[in-house]
């Protein structure tokens, strides 16, 4: 398995990653349903249109990675450090996911959608999340420094600590 470079419109299900070379593969209009890519290299992989469910991609290494659409639902990605991704077309969105101690540093994030999230000791120094909805999430401890929070919403976040003097929030909700 694994032999293509070019997946499009393929479904894969209950899929052990962590023993799979993933290098430079791309991946278009694709679902991932109950997959393990826990500290899998996905280094130089395309996700365009693609979809995660119920994954586990905790401490994957995402350097050159691009997500392009990409959406991640009842996923754990602890620990993942998205500041390193390709930052060309990076689109994605969070429905129920643990995406505590994970990195957006200096990502531009606008009209990304958190939805009943776990965004404990998470990073967004020097990100842009314009328009960002943190809909029901914990950011118990989440960091931000130097964060464009325009027109972000907070409205049902909790425990988030944010200083207007090290951020931009003007708009905020």
């Amino acid at each position: 398995i694994m032999t293509e470079s070019y997946y499009h419109s393929q479904e894969f299900e209950k899929i052990d990653f962590t023993n799979k070379k993933m290098l430079g593969k791309e991946f278009d209009t694709c679902v991932f349903s109950s997959c393990d890519f826990s500290e899998v290299n996905l280094g130089n992989v395309v996700f365009s249109d693609c979809e995660f469910n119920i994954c586990n991609l905790s401490m994957a290494k995402l350097v050159n990675t691009a997500f392009k659409d990409v959406k991640f639902i009842d996923c754990k990605l602890v620990g993942v450090d998205f500041g390193d991704c390709n930052p060309f077309l990076l689109e994605v969105d969070f429905y129920n996911c643990h995406l505590n101690l994970a990195s957006f540093f200096k990502l531009k994030l606008i009209n990304t959608s958190f939805s009943n999230c776990s965004l404990e000791e998470a990073h967004f120094n020097e990100a842009n999340l314009s328009n960002a909805i943190f809909k029901n999430c914990n950011l118990n401890k989440a960091l931000f420094e130097n964060t464009n929070l325009f027109k972000a919403d907070f409205r049902t976040a909790t425990n988030y600590s944010i200083d207007p003097e090290n951020n931009f929030v003007e708009k905020a909700k």
